[in-house]
């Protein structure tokens, strides 16, 4: 018998999963934030350890045969630190290291060419030939990039909060969500000011705020202006890649209903769109594949989470 291993590490969940080679799934686990760029290649090295043993509880590591790891905010380096991992695991075999788009796009759709639009904490494009990345839009990071995605709704929402309490304006449902959030309260100013340390002390926390933004659109105006730019600034960096083949949505913000969802997908009216599922199986598809080929297999891989 032969299983296969994927792993998704993002930046705020690390998800592994075990597959039979029919797509059957044997086990599952999750840890915390895998993305080495933003937490450090030791803690994501520790979430992805954590989640691997999970998926692998019950099961004979030795019956890995192939294994694709997806780790977001990786560099080549960090192969050496799977392979150790994946040592210490019991696994005779190191991943195949790719990029977190690589998996999400599998996480959608079995097709060779395409496009992945992925908004999560940030925000990409990229699109595929022959299952290669050929070309990227954005992915440029929370400080420079990464438009439309949850940090750059959470700061923009945090950002018209604290605008707010400044300037005195009349409170809208995003002012008392974001203080809350922030557990802030009293007078005006003093809130915006605790707010601002609080946001540059943890950036997390701004990107958190992403959902408020989208729960109060529905009767903030400003709320509703934020989710709709970030639908357009998502639709266009799609645009600026997308050649043939389906667009697949993928990230929290895309992969879920949520106002930022329907209106990207009214921009995308007419073209083939699907949304990716479990990025771990996308990633535990690729490692059959590399193995297997393709067996048609990809529905009973994706079919959970």
């Amino acid at each position: 018998m032969m299983l296969f291993a994927g792993v998704d590490a993002g930046g705020t969940t690390t998800r592994a999963a075990l597959h039979a080679p029919d797509g059957t799934r044997l086990g599952y686990g999750t840890a915390g934030p895998g993305n080495p760029a933003a937490h450090g290649g030791t803690a994501a090295a520790a979430a992805i350890e954590q989640a691997l043993r999970r998926a692998l509880d019950g099961l004979d590591p030795s019956l890995v045969a192939a294994s694709v790891a997806g780790v977001a905010g990786a560099d080549d380096g960090f192969a050496a630190v799977l392979r150790r991992v994946w040592t210490a695991c019991g696994i005779a075999a190191p991943p195949r290291l790719v990029g977190d788009v690589d998996v999400a796009y599998a996480a959608g759709t079995p097709a060779p060419s395409g496009t992945l639009l992925l908004a999560g904490t940030g925000a990409v494009a990229a699109r595929f030939s022959a299952r290669a990345v050929a070309a990227v839009a954005d992915g440029l990071g929370w400080l420079l990039g990464d438009e439309g995605g949850g940090f750059w709704i959470g700061r923009a929402g945090v950002r018209e909060a604290v605008r707010a309490l400044d300037r005195g304006l009349p409170y809208g449902l995003l002012v008392e969500l974001v203080s809350a959030h922030f557990g802030v309260a009293g007078e005006p100013r003093r809130r915006a000011d605790r707010i601002v340390r609080l946001a540059q002390a943890d950036r997390m926390l701004v990107a958190a705020a992403s959902p408020l933004v989208a729960e109060a659109a529905a009767g903030d105006e400003r709320a509703a202006e934020i989710v709709g730019e970030a639908a357009r600034r998502l639709a266009a960096t799609a645009g600026r890649v997308h050649g043939e083949g389906p667009i697949v949505l993928a990230g929290g913000v895309l992969a879920a209903d949520g106002p930022v969802r329907a209106a990207v997908m009214a921009l995308l009216a007419g073209r083939e769109v699907v949304t990716a599922r479990d990025g771990a199986a996308g990633a535990s598809w690729l490692a059959a594949l590399d193995r297997l080929g393709d067996l048609g297999t990809h529905a009973r891989f994706t079919a959970t989470g």
